[in-house]
């Protein structure tokens, strides 16, 4: 009986010290950015950015920007962390009302429409979306986006949206907006961009890749093409990686618009987020710039009617 247990103590100790040990290896794979968001906070932002120095000084963008995804077969998500030259004060005020991201969400080709709803439980935004830019209103699909500031401090910004169910199947939307400040008036700003899938939507969306879509690509450099040219990543993390880029780019041109007047401010975000996405015509261009001001024109009178 002594044997036994003493057998049995032994083997469990052997399996505690094992699970210990694959706990402890386990944790070294836990991406930096992943552990750091347990925790939140200007410091944790700050943290990160001090591994990505390298990324942020040397890349694609030839501006302090580092783009990642993910897809793991059920979600995709896409985060673009970024110097911007833009003071955390006015980032933190421009950012902290549900109404200020209506306008940053309008921004983007596919959103038709966006007004802020209201009711016991907060805020939302209530997004009107279409498939391809010129499809009628008639065609869209909504996205309710429950707004929620998690921190609002003198150093540190944290703004999510989230949606249990998203257009075309999708489900589990999260976008997350994290800022603080830097030195020399400037701020490091975290855009994340997620959702999942189903197996149909996939389907629906490798079908648009190989087709309509063929020859999209993201930002991520795989290797190098026979002509010396990047070779970038293409599929669903490019996809989500486009996406993710063009809401960032849309947070930039509304931050850059607030300098002009209340009048000329629509027009400048519209001027400023086109520029944008036109210095990565491989991955972004998409439309004409006269075609693109026609609908978001159309897009915005249609807002002033209904309001």
């Amino acid at each position: 009986m002594w044997f036994a247990n003493n057998c049995e103590n032994s083997a469990k100790h052997r399996l505690r010290r094992w699970l210990l040990s694959a706990l402890l290896v386990s944790a070294l794979f836990i991406p930096v950015h992943a552990a750091l968001a347990q925790a939140p906070s200007a410091e944790s932002l700050l943290a990160t950015r001090e591994t990505l120095l390298a990324s942020l000084g040397h890349n694609q963008f030839a501006r302090p920007i580092h783009l990642e995804s993910s897809d793991n077969g059920k979600g995709l998500k896409g985060d673009v962390y970024a110097e911007i030259n833009f003071p955390f004060a006015a980032v933190s005020k421009a950012l902290d009302e549900p109404a200020d991201w209506c306008d940053i969400m309008l921004a983007h080709l596919n959103t038709k429409q966006c007004h802020v709803t209201q009711d016991k439980t907060g805020s939302a935004l209530l997004l009107r979306m279409v498939r391809k830019f010129d499809h009628p209103i008639e065609q869209a699909i909504d996205l309710n986006l429950r707004y929620r500031v998690a921190a609002a401090t003198p150093e540190y910004l944290q703004v999510e949206l989230e949606s249990p169910q998203g257009p075309f199947g999708t489900s589990n939307y999260h976008i997350l907006l994290q800022a603080t400040a830097l030195a020399g008036g400037r701020s490091f700003l975290h855009f994340s961009y997620a959702y999942d899938s189903t197996s149909l939507t996939r389907l629906v969306s490798q079908t648009y890749l190989a087709t309509f879509g063929r020859g999209k690509v993201g930002f991520t450099i795989v290797g190098q093409r026979a002509d010396g040219s990047p070779d970038y990543i293409g599929g669903m993390r490019g996809l989500v990686e486009r996406n993710a880029m063009r809401y960032f780019l849309a947070v930039e041109a509304y931050l850059g618009a607030l300098g002009v007047a209340p009048a000329e401010q629509f027009e400048k975000r519209l001027d400023n987020w086109f520029s944008a996405i036109e210095r990565f015509p491989r991955q972004l261009h998409d439309v004409e710039r006269e075609r693109y001001l026609e609908v978001k024109r159309a897009d915005r009178q249609r807002r002033l009617s209904a309001s």
